[in-house]
């Protein structure tokens, strides 16, 4: 037979095996030996090995000598292992090198085998299907693996992506019910995250502005008015001033956000980080510094972190924007009054990284300008 397997359970394709020995006799020896079964590649010194190894098509085993001059097998071996090229080709040691702490140390070097001369041929046969049927396997795992964790990033990126959607769309839907706020629920998520990157390095703030949090807070901002949708029309769109009656059924969309995202984690059976934090700014993002906010008149640091930063966010964007009852202002206007709402509104430091990003807060607000408006003056 012109191409011979070693049985008919072999590999539908002959294997290659690199014998790598400093000696001619033992290179012609083990080509005799192999070729009726595999195709093989020699290599005459330790660089020679390595240049081969690590070429295309690399070979599927190394039988390699020790002792060699200029580099010997362990050094070839140990440098197989450290390139990621070729760490997973399988090595047998195949040597004269009979002492125990010898062959202690190539297995250490990460050799699967190791044959001493004289060999037996019917043992290097054995030895060699047998590695390379564990080969086999071992690459068959490993494709099996890499395709699984591509699938599992696939499916994991369709889910982020139907649950972002999905969340804007609830967002969408309060805010769409108040004709006037256009975008005021991308511009408020892109403040908050802008405020949040500015203040992660701050030791007030570092231990929960983490890159992973930061984004939590970015995907959460948008459900800060999903209680919106609770609250009568005759109430959320009425042109004028609120009576105080009217007014105590407005606050009420802190509680019905946070309650109504609380009743969706709790059907989903488990916590789910974001969900947390959007109950957290749903429900608290109009508490005030010095306690004089709602729903649960909390101060200072009893605030979220979360629900202080959209605070600031959420007056900001509600002064430059336009309402029925009032017209928009300009941005250096409602600089002002952030400032003067500074530790009685809002958390001091908040502020000051405010004050340090305003001008990235005015490009947010001409980015998503609503559709009638053209510029956010400043």
């Amino acid at each position: 037979m012109n191409e011979p397997v070693l049985d008919k359970d072999g590999p539908p394709e002959r294997a290659t095996v690199l014998v790598v020995d400093d000696t001619p006799d033992n290179l012609a020896l083990m080509n005799g030996l192999l070729r009726e079964f595999y195709k093989v590649k020699i290599a005459n010194s330790g660089e020679n090995a390595l240049r081969i190894a690590a070429a295309t098509p690399q070979p599927n085993l190394i039988l390699l000598d020790i002792m060699m001059p200029v580099m010997d097998g362990y050094e070839v071996c140990e440098r197989l292992k450290r390139d990621s090229r070729t760490m997973n080709i399988p090595v047998i040691f195949l040597t004269a090198k009979d002492q125990v702490a010898a062959e202690e140390r190539g297995l250490a070097l990460g050799a699967v085998d190791y044959i001493t001369k004289p060999i037996s041929p019917p043992i290097v046969i054995a030895r060699v299907k047998t590695h390379l049927a564990l080969k086999a396997v071992d690459d068959f795992l490993r494709d099996k693996n890499d395709f699984l964790e591509q699938e599992v990033q696939r499916r994991t990126q369709e889910v982020v992506a139907i649950q972002d959607v999905t969340i804007f769309a609830m967002a969408s839907m309060a805010e769409t019910r108040d004709q006037e706020t256009g975008n005021h629920i991308r511009r408020t998520q892109f403040y908050v995250k802008a405020l949040a990157e500015k203040l992660r390095n701050h030791p007030r703030f570092a231990w929960y502005l983490t890159e992973a949090n930061i984004r939590i807070l970015f995907k959460s901002a948008p459900l800060h008015d999903i209680g919106k949708v609770g609250i009568p029309d005759y109430i959320l769109l009425k042109p004028g001033a609120l009576t105080h009656e009217e007014f105590e059924i407005m606050k009420t969309h802190t509680t019905l956000g946070h309650d109504a995202i609380q009743r969706a984690e709790t059907a989903l059976g488990t916590s789910v980080e974001f969900l947390s934090c959007a109950k957290s700014i749903a429900l608290s993002h109009q508490e005030k510094w010095n306690g004089s906010g709602y729903p649960q008149g909390l101060a200072g640091d009893n605030i979220p972190i979360a629900a202080r930063l959209m605070a600031l966010a959420d007056v900001y964007d509600a002064l430059i924007s336009r309402r029925v009852y009032k017209a928009s202002m300009v941005h250096d206007k409602a600089v002002e009054i952030i400032v003067t709402g500074k530790g009685s509104h809002f958390d001091p430091d908040i502020v000051d990284a405010f004050l340090e990003i305003q001008q990235e807060f005015h490009d947010i607000a001409n980015r998503f300008a609503d559709w009638d408006v053209t510029e956010v003056a400043a």
